[in-house]
């Protein structure tokens, strides 16, 4: 059963992050009407360097299609780490609204590196 729960939190985390990254090239997505201003600042700011948005929605979506597959779903988790911390850390200090559904999605995150952490071991051992 707990395979069965964590197959379908990985799909959908999967899913998010790789529409996340789309949206980074295709903006199909509009931002949200109430975005505090201080957000917006430093969005504004991540576009002006220019490749720092392609960059980030590049490792989304390839994060989020090794998170889907079994096989490699470890390396998608840790692809995608260090964009989560962003996503939390953003939504702890800018975006309120946002706190629950990344920390969600940080569990998720943290669940699939726990129940890897045999594989992600060698990573860690002098």
């Amino acid at each position: 059963m707990k395979q069965k729960i964590l197959l379908v939190l990985s799909i959908l985390f999967g899913l998010v992050f790789i529409n996340s990254g789309l949206n980074k090239f295709f903006n199909y997505m509009p931002a949200p009407e109430n975005m505090p201003e201080e957000a917006m600042k430093l969005m504004g700011a991540a576009m002006d360097f220019g490749w720092l948005i392609p960059l980030v929605g590049v490792v989304e979506i390839l994060g989020g299609l090794l998170f889907i597959s079994n096989k490699y779903r470890a390396l998608g988790a840790i692809i995608i780490f260090p964009v989560m911390i962003g996503i939390v850390l953003i939504s702890l200090v800018n975006i309120p609204s946002t706190r629950p559904i990344s920390l969600v999605l940080l569990a998720i995150n943290l669940w699939v590196l726990y129940e890897n952490r045999e594989k992600l071991a060698p990573l860690f051992r002098r």
